[in-house]
């Protein structure tokens, strides 16, 4: 996968007010702690994550996603009648249908000619709506596009409070199947992508790799398919040190090809944004591909894993605050339950 004619313009994020944090959340699931005999503080010391955030109840993904693709054109100061692509990227959406996109696209007054759609891919749904973008873009089929999306995790968190303070069936054992949830957080993302004739950063998107380890889906499972907001009240159930192994296990197998796609090698990667799980995923992630850690931007500390929207989050916050410089290499490193990877190579 390589492009010559695309660049990464812009990203942009937007983060909920309210906080909670790991202690107040083991407050929360206190019946569960002393039934069980569990020990407080043990969910921040496994992960890392010391707090994360809620939006408002009555806040939809879509509404949300609205305000966060405002900001991606304050900061571009693209014309809105040049998008031709907007793609909704999130696990979380508006409705079942149609496409959170088109709501999104009705707010934002982009032009009736623009490719409306939502993209579902756990985590990687951002990540691969760029991928579509960009194909679009090397293409000649449009000059720019925006990839948008929203998670909430308040329903999520709620629901699995709720089951574990309630099933008495659960044991040490089987609580570990819900560990992941715990770790969820709230975020927004989006990124913006146009061809090089257009673009003022000049940030290169030179290409990338993708992988598929399928036979590992079952890995990290919600219930079946529901619609977003209050009426969604989801489980998952996640073999969390499995997907942990394998999940890092697939990244490295994609790594290489990586590399060869970009035409670097690992001393050539200045900076790398990779999807927030938690901090022993990330040790393992870098030792396995042979990184040094301090050219990541770590962001789970204080927002959990806010799936699709932890990378480029983690991206616009990161450029936001000088973590970046002209001219340095950027990998932007996903990984996704399925198991899916995407790995794209920035040039800036």
């Amino acid at each position: 996968m390589r492009y010559s004619n695309v660049c990464i313009e812009a990203f942009a994020h937007s983060l909920p007010d309210e906080v909670l944090t790991t202690e107040a959340l083991e407050t929360m699931l206190l019946p569960l702690y002393s039934r069980l005999k569990l020990p407080e503080g043990r969910l921040e010391l496994l992960t890392g994550i010391r707090e994360r955030r809620l939006w408002p109840r009555d806040r939809t993904p879509g509404e949300q996603s609205v305000e966060t693709a405002r900001q991606l054109f304050e900061r571009s100061g693209i014309d809105p009648n040049r998008v031709g692509a907007l793609i909704h990227g999130s696990v979380c959406r508006d409705y079942l249908e149609p496409a959170t996109a088109c709501g999104v696209h009705h707010a934002l007054g982009l032009p009736r000619n623009c490719a409306v759609f939502d993209i579902s891919n756990a985590c990687l749904g951002i990540l691969s709506g760029v991928i579509q973008i960009a194909n679009m873009i090397e293409l000649g089929q449009i000059e720019a596009g925006i990839v948008v999306g929203t998670e909430s995790s308040r329903s999520l968190l709620e629901a699995t409070v709720r089951h574990l303070n309630t099933d008495l069936s659960i044991d040490r054992k089987s609580v570990k199947s819900a560990f992941a949830s715990l770790t969820i957080g709230s975020g927004s993302a989006a990124v913006l992508l146009t061809s090089t004739v257009i673009s003022r950063t000049g940030h290169r998107l030179l290409g990338g790799a993708v992988s598929a380890q399928t036979e590992h889906c079952a890995l990290c499972r919600s219930e079946t398919d529901q619609s977003g907001g209050d009426a969604m009240n989801p489980l998952m159930q996640t073999d969390s040190e499995t997907l942990m192994q394998e999940g890092v296990r697939a990244a490295a197998a994609a790594f290489e090809p990586f590399l060869s796609e970009v035409g670097w090698s690992r001393s050539d990667i200045d900076r790398t944004f990779c999807h927030q799980v938690g901090k022993a995923h990330q040790q393992l992630l870098f030792e396995s591909l042979e990184l040094p850690p301090e050219i990541n931007f770590s962001t789970l500390e204080y927002l959990g894993n806010t799936g699709s929207a932890a990378l480029p989050t983690a991206a616009s916050i990161g450029i936001e605050q000088g973590f970046t410089k002209p001219g340095d290499r950027i990998a932007l490193l996903g990984i996704g339950s399925g198991i899916n990877v995407v790995m794209l190579g920035v040039q800036i």
